[in-house]
C-alpha cells in the first residue's frame, strides 16, 4: 500500500508519492518532466516540453467557461537535494522515503521537495479530473528553480496568452505573496598556487606533522532568502573565522576548504585540510576547544548543537607522504581573507514594508579544485541598484586578491502591482472559507513571478501555497491539513475566475 494512500485529497497526494519516486533534484529534472509529458499524452492535453526540461500543459475550459480568460498554473520540478550525515541515499537514482507522523509528511533522512512537488501535484490533480470547473488552464512546470530559476529564464513564453498566473510555490498557508526581491549567484574565484619546500614553511623543523582535518558542524542552516533574519550561523564563514584564528597562532598549511552544497541554502557543514607541525598540537587542541565554548555561547539560541570536531593522521612534512598539495603561505592568505572578508547575511532591511529584509547575500558553496577556491553567493533584493552595488563589492575585494567573479542566474525583482483584480478575489475568497483576511506579503527570496512578469506584459500573478516547514534541510515536513484547505482554495479561485 502507498504510505499517502486515503489521504485527502487523494488525487493530490497520488501525484505528489509519484513525484517523490522520481528523482528530481536541481539539474536531474527530465525524469519528471518526461513523466509529466507522459501524463500529457495518456491524457489527450497538448504540451510543450523544451530542451531545458520546461514543460507547458494546455486544457481547455470546462462547460460554461470555454470562453473565459486563461488562467496559468505554475510551479517548478526541481527540488533541493539535503540529507542528514547517517542517511545514504543517492538523489540521482533513488526514491524518497516517505513518512507520516503527526498530521505531516516528511522523508526520512533528507529534504521532502514539497518545495515544489506539491504544486505539480495540485496541477495534474486538476487537468486529470472532470468534476473540477475551470477556465482554460496553461499549465506550467519550469526546471533547476532552486539553482537560479534556470528553467523560468530560459522558456519561451509566446505561447502563454493568459495575464494571469497562480503560482504555486510559497509555503505559508494564510500569505498570498505579491513581490520578491530580483537575484543573481556570485563565484568568486581565487586562484591557487602551491608550496615548494613544505618543511620550511610549516616547521623549521624536518619534524613529523599532523594532518588534520577541521570540520564545522551542527548547524541548522536553511533557506538563504526566507531564513537570512534568523541569525543562524554560516559553516563556511565560521570556517574562515577559525581559521584565521589558527594562522594568528601558528604556522599550518592549508590543503582545501570545501562546505555547503547550495548557494541558496544557508551551509550546515564545512570542513578544512590542514597540516600542522606535531609540535604545534598541544596548542591547537587548545584553540579548537576555546572555539567551541565561544560559538556555542554565540549561538546558543540559533545553532545550539554548532561544534567543531578534529580528525587526524601523522604525515612525513619533508617527503610529503601524504602526497597532498599545500598552498603557499600568501594564497592561504587570500584564501583566508577572502572567506572573513567577503560580506554575509542582512546588508539592508527594508524602510517600506515593515519587517522585510532587503538586501542580503549568502555564502552558499565553498570549493577548492585543482586550481582554484571558488566561494558561490546568492545575492537577492528588492532594490536593483543595491543588488549591483553588493556584487561591485565581491568583485572589488575578489580581484585585489587576484581573482575575478563569474555570474549566473540572474532575475529580476518582481515589484508590487498596486491594483490586482486577482489579489483582491483571492482576499475575498480566503476570508470567506476561514474568516480571517490574509496576510500580504513581499518576500526576500526569489520566485519565478518576477521572470514571468519580465517576459509577459501585465501579468496580474499571485503566489501561494501550504504549509511546509523547514524547507531545503532534511527536517522538511508539509501539513496535510493545510495541503487540504489550500486544494479547497485553488478550486474555489478558478471557479470563481470565470
Amino acid at each position: 500500500m502507498a504510505v499517502l494512500d486515503r489521504i485527502k485529497p487523494e488525487a493530490v497526494f497520488r501525484h505528489f508519492e509519484k513525484i517523490c519516486s522520481i528523482p528530481h533534484g536541481s539539474s536531474n529534472t527530465k525524469g519528471l518532466s518526461d513523466h509529466c509529458a507522459k501524463f500529457a499524452g495518456e491524457h489527450k492535453l497538448n504540451y510543450i516540453q523544451d530542451s531545458h526540461d520546461n514543460i507547458i500543459i494546455f486544457k481547455d475550459g470546462t462547460p460554461g467557461y470555454e470562453h473565459s480568460r486563461p488562467v496559468i498554473l505554475q510551479g517548478h520540478l526541481d527540488m533541493v537535494c539535503e540529507r542528514s550525515q547517517d542517511c545514504e541515499i543517492d538523489f540521482k537514482t533513488e526514491a524518497l522515503q516517505l513518512q507520516v507522523e503527526n498530521g505531516m509528511i516528511s522523508a526520512r533522512g533528507t529534504t521532502l521537495g514539497g518545495d515544489d512537488g506539491i504544486a505539480v501535484a495540485y496541477a495534474l490533480a486538476i487537468l486529470e479530473s472532470r468534476e473540477i470547473p475551470h477556465p482554460p488552464l496553461e499549465v506550467v512546470f519550469t526546471s533547476d528553480e532552486e539553482i537560479g530559476m534556470l528553467g523560468a529564464a530560459a522558456i519561451d513564453c509566446s505561447e502563454l496568452k493568459s495575464k494571469i498566473m497562480l503560482n504555486l510555490d510559497s509555503e505559508e498557508e494564510g500569505y498570498l505573496l505579491v513581490s520578491c526581491a530580483g537575484g543573481v549567484t556570485a563565484a568568486c574565484h581565487i586562484p591557487l598556487d602551491y608550496m615548494v619546500d613544505k618543511s620550511n614553511e610549516i616547521s623549521k623543523e624536518n619534524a613529523p606533522g599532523i594532518l588534520l582535518e577541521l570540520k564545522v558542524g551542527g548547524l541548522n542552516g536553511g533557506h538563504s532568502g526566507v531564513e537570512i533574519d534568523k541569525g543562524r550561523a554560516n559553516a563556511n564563514q565560521i570556517l574562515g573565522r577559525v581559521l584565521f584564528a589558527i594562522k594568528e597562532r601558528m604556522k599550518f598549511g592549508l590543503i582545501e576548504v570545501n562546505g555547503g552544497l547550495k548557494d541558496n541554502a544557508i551551509p550546515r557543514e564545512a570542513a578544512a585540510k590542514l597540516m600542522i607541525a606535531d609540535r604545534n598540537w598541544d596548542e591547537f587542541q587548545e584553540l579548537v576547544s576555546e572555539y567551541n565554548k565561544i560559538l556555542a555561547d554565540e549561538y546558543r539560541i540559533t545553532d545550539k548543537d554548532i561544534h567543531l570536531t578534529v580528525r587526524q593522521a601523522v604525515c612525513d612534512l619533508e617527503h610529503n607522504t601524504e602526497n597532498t598539495r599545500i598552498m603557499s603561505y600568501e594564497c592561504m592568505f587570500r584564501v583566508i581573507t577572502a572567506l572573513v572578508n567577503l560580506p554575509g547575511g542582512i546588508q539592508k532591511m527594508s524602510h517600506d514594508i515593515q519587517g522585510l529584509v532587503q538586501t542580503s547575500l549568502n555564502m552558499g558553496i565553498l570549493v577548492t579544485t585543482e586550481d582554484e577556491v571558488v566561494l558561490s553567493f546568492s545575492v537577492r533584493s528588492s532594490v536593483g541598484s543595491e543588488k549591483e552595488e553588493l556584487v561591485a563589492k565581491l568583485r572589488c575585494l575578489t580581484e585585489s586578491l587576484g581573482g575575478y567573479v563569474s555570474y549566473s542566474g540572474d532575475y529580476p525583482a518582481w515589484e508590487y502591482r498596486r491594483h490586482s483584480e486577482l489579489r483582491n478575489l483571492m482576499s475575498e475568497i480566503y476570508e470567506e472559507q476561514t474568516g480571517r483576511k490574509p496576510v500580504i506579503q513581499a518576500l526576500h527570496a526569489g520566485v519565478e513571478c518576477g521572470l514571468f512578469a519580465d517576459k509577459i506584459p501585465d501579468l496580474d500573478c499571485v503566489s501561494f501555497g501550504p504549509d511546509i516547514k523547514d524547507i531545503h534541510t532534511p527536517a522538511e515536513r508539509m501539513d496535510i491539513a493545510s495541503v487540504e484547505r489550500t486544494w479547497n482554495f485553488l478550486l474555489e479561485i478558478l471557479k470563481r475566475l470565470k
